[in-house]
């Protein structure tokens, strides 16, 4: 169930309001060194047809059998989805031709899948949360890959990703919004990470959505839904969205009804386009797959899997907004990423010193991650050490430099100086702050002699003061300490 406690968010048409409803398939490739029911490699990439079994190729005779892992990876899964474990379930047939689906059927679970209903928490922004159902998760095998662009009139085919496992994760309608869907897939992404049952790659395939759109009216019932196939990535699922969801109402405001088929997203034109009329589920003639027994397991093996699970990221950030006083926001942001998250937490803790857990957030959050960002990396792929911010943030507490001083040692560190210690960077660049109150009132007098009209007008106008900071600074070369540098041209000029 979705809490909105914002208004509900409408998109105008020409005839009025109306409301976007999406769900969501998630397809997550489950991390298993093999294939879902036989022993072929499941890694990424390779030569054509390399990692390819007799079973993948449905060669006769050759019987699936289930792969432990893929089904550990999946109540593991289910476990951080806090959804229902069915310790009982089932793997049917699910029937269609296509090329790259050498058996004609596709394993999958139908009525019994292996996890049942659970229910995700999203923050969509820093003032707005919402949760969203899971209306279950099966565990099903992929097919191959058709290569149409090699031969002018020949389509190749790609049997490697063929068996390989996948869990598909459907969600409930209860998003209303782009933001909401876009928010949904990157936080379940961030589960499936710190679970390490998924690797959350799109880019490579590892994590699709098939993204189910409707449109109504305010109040009114659920819409005829439209869904978009294979979506692989977060940026084109929001542009999907928005796309059907003013095609939908443009087809119903000009009278006509929206028919129920799937469809495609063509990322450079912007829009989707028809692919095939929708199938329901009885096209699929489903059956139990007489090849596979019942999958049974007993609460013990789930409670295993269960100790064994890291901390998940709610109860990260929960703990973070506990321990280290961080607000929901800087919580949420750094428990996204579970390397940041750990750098984040040796730079807070290192040396067992007590330092102030907002700076270090800021500094991690700022300066780091836009040169991580800038690099194509996270935080923690950085050349930057964990204790090397402890360090500089201390600095600064201890008054040996000032943030200004900070960011210019940060570049030393991002540039040249790669492995320095910043203590000793700051003692052998002589970088330290001047708080000697003689030269900073030796730097005062000489800026207030030589500026007679300024002085006059500073005592008249007092937000003056700024303008002389700033040549005590530039003076001393940065170095002097700015609220010594206060106080000083306030005494003596009388502020």
């Amino acid at each position: 169930m979705t809490t909105h406690t914002k208004p509900a968010k409408l998109i105008k048409g020409a005839t009025g309001d109306f409301e976007v409803v999406v769900g969501m398939e998630i397809h997550a490739q489950v991390t298993s060194r093999s294939k879902l029911f036989s022993g072929a490699s499941a890694e990424y990439g390779g030569e054509p047809n390399e990692h390819v079994s007799l079973v993948d190729a449905a060669m006769p005779g050759m019987l699936p059998v289930i792969n432990e892992e893929c089904v550990a990876q999946a109540v593991r899964t289910g476990l951080g989805l806090k959804a229902q474990i069915n310790l009982r379930s089932v793997f049917d047939r699910k029937n269609y031709f296509y090329p790259d689906l050498p058996q004609g059927y596709q394993i999958s679970q139908y009525k019994s899948p292996i996890v049942g209903e659970g229910i995700v928490t999203v923050d969509v922004s820093p003032t707005e949360q919402i949760e969203v159902g899971i209306e279950r998760l099966h565990l099903e095998q992929d097919a191959g890959k058709s290569l149409h662009d090699q031969f002018a009139n020949d389509t190749l085919v790609d049997l490697n990703r063929s068996g390989v496992a996948l869990m598909e994760i459907v969600s409930k309608p209860d998003m209303r919004s782009a933001d909401e869907a876009r928010a949904y897939v990157s936080k379940l992404r961030t589960i499936l990470r710190y679970i390490g049952s998924c690797d959350g790659n799109m880019e490579q395939g590892s994590l699709r959505a098939d993204v189910n759109v409707s449109v109504r009216r305010p109040g009114a019932p659920l819409g005829t839904r439209c869904e978009i196939k294979n979506v692989n990535s977060i940026r084109f699922i929001g542009q999907a969205i928005e796309a059907e969801a003013r095609r939908q109402i443009g087809v119903i405001e000009d009278g006509g009804t929206v028919a129920q088929e799937t469809r495609l997203f063509d990322p450079g034109k912007g829009e989707t386009r028809s692919m095939r009329s929708k199938e329901e589920a009885h096209d699929y003639r489903y059956f139990p797959d007489p090849d596979l027994l019942p999958l049974e397991f007993d609460q013990a093996y789930v409670d295993a899997l269960a100790a064994g699970l890291p901390e998940l990221p709610d109860a990260k950030k929960e703990r973070f907004m506990r321990d280290y006083g961080l607000p929901a926001y800087d919580a949420g942001v750094l428990v996204a990423d579970r390397d940041t998250a750990d750098y984040y937490e040796a730079a807070v803790t290192f040396g067992g010193a007590k330092r102030d857990p907002k700076i270090v957030a800021n500094w991690i959050m700022g300066d780091v991650a836009a040169y991580a960002n800038s690099q194509g990396l996270g935080v923690a792929q950085t050349h930057l050490k964990p204790e090397q911010i402890a360090a500089l943030v201390d600095l600064i507490a201890d008054g040996t430099i000032s943030g200004k001083i900070a960011k210019d040692v940060l570049a030393l560190l991002i540039d040249e100086e790669k492995d320095a210690d910043p203590r000793a960077l700051v003692e052998a660049r002589g970088l330290k702050q001047v708080t000697d109150t003689g030269a900073i009132a030796a730097a005062v007098d000489a800026i207030i002699a030589a500026n007679p009209d300024k002085v006059a007008q500073a005592k008249a106008k007092p937000s003056m003061l700024g303008w002389f900071v700033g040549q005590v600074m530039k003076q001393t070369g940065g170095k002097a300490n700015p609220q010594a540098v206060n106080d000083e041209l306030k005494a003596k000029l009388g502020i």
